[in-house]
């Protein structure tokens, strides 16, 4: 059926109604590709209708999560390359959402932009299928804002929301923690989407030769900044079956300062042993261009930790075996004490 809405005066101040409609056009078969058992409505409605799969289930509980990609989508811009943050972004949400034991069911996105381009709002939204896909979760729906006169042309701003459902009974009770539980690593894929207006800083981004092959790094520099963030929905809820954990920490902004005590009990202290730390040649960069301090280097990025899981002593083996198994090759980085400072970095 051929769409007659058209607006001469919306379009005169800058908004393109036929634009929108386009991106629609072009999304919808990346979209697709996310639908799972349990998606009731195709995308275009005014709202996403999703029937969970309570079964085995004696009280669900839902569990929510939203977040954006923050300024490392400056890179995507100065690169002109739009088909990864979405995965950023989906990332952000849905291992936020696992640190409560919970499976990540839908995802929506909200992308704010300067001018509507149909190919680059589709690009954007191809990212975001296939963080969707990795997380095992369904794209249900989303939002494509133009915002000529308050954005330049260029810019867009892309942000999302994800709900989970996990059984009361299995919500992570950090109550149970104990000393003597290990601290396991799963290993990031850099940067992820944390502290970039540092990063930003430290290496001049908006004068810099993105596209320059960095010694440390092997790569370009814009390439290795725009690595997408890792999503552990899969290899964690498997390790949650197998092994006994009694807390998880997705490390975002303000690094293992800030994100691993979140899990922690009062009385008790994370013990992490900074040489078993893997930290990869991007974050030395930063440090050594950036004159940062290594305790704000752990205070503001992952440090090549993404998440950490703490787990029963006894099942240490058997949650390392099922994460490698699942792809993350884990590794131990410390164990949990008595103390009061909720964390150590010795």
């Amino acid at each position: 059926m051929h769409n007659e809405s058209h607006s001469a005066a919306y379009a005169a101040a800058g908004v393109n109604i036929e634009a929108g409609y386009e991106g629609v056009r072009l999304m919808k078969k990346h979209v697709e590709r996310t639908f799972i058992p349990g998606v009731v409505s195709d995308i275009g409605g005014f709202g996403g209708l999703f029937a969970p799969d309570m079964s085995g289930m004696r009280e669900p509980v839902l569990v929510s999560g939203t977040d954006g990609v923050g300024t490392k989508q400056r890179i995507a811009q100065l690169m002109d390359k739009h088909d990864t943050v979405g995965i950023d972004c989906v990332a952000m949400c849905v291992n936020d959402i696992i640190c409560c034991g919970a499976k990540p069911l839908f995802f929506l996105d909200y992308i704010a932009i300067g001018k509507n381009e149909p190919e680059k709002v589709a690009a954007l939204v191809s990212g975001v299928a296939e963080g969707c896909v990795q997380a095992g979760c369904a794209l249900t729906g989303g939002e494509t804002a133009e915002h000529p006169g308050t954005m330049q042309p260029d810019d867009y701003d892309l942000a999302g929301f994800s709900v989970g459902i996990v059984d009361k009974a299995r919500v992570l009770d950090q109550e149970r923690m104990e000393p003597g539980d290990i601290i396991i690593a799963l290993p990031s894929s850099g940067v992820h989407s944390n502290g970039f207006s540092l990063v930003r800083k430290v290496f001049d981004i908006e004068h810099a030769d993105l596209g320059r092959v960095v010694p440390e790094l092997g790569l370009p520099l814009g390439e290795t900044l725009l690595t997408p963030t890792r999503i552990y929905v899969k290899p964690v809820l498997a390790a949650l079956q197998a092994a006994d954990i009694h807390g998880i920490s997705h490390i975002t902004g303000g690094g293992f300062y800030e994100n691993i005590p979140r899990c922690i009990p009062e009385g008790l202290t994370a013990r992490v042993e900074k040489a078993a730390v893997r930290t990869p040649a991007v974050f030395g960069l930063i440090a050594r261009l950036g004159g940062v301090p290594e305790r704000d280097m752990f205070n503001t990025f992952n440090m090549g930790v993404g998440m950490s899981v703490i787990v029963k002593n006894s099942d240490t083996d058997k949650a390392l075996a099922v994460f490698r198994e699942n792809g993350v090759d884990a590794y131990v980085i410390g164990e949990i004490a008595r103390g009061e400072g909720k964390i150590e970095i010795c």
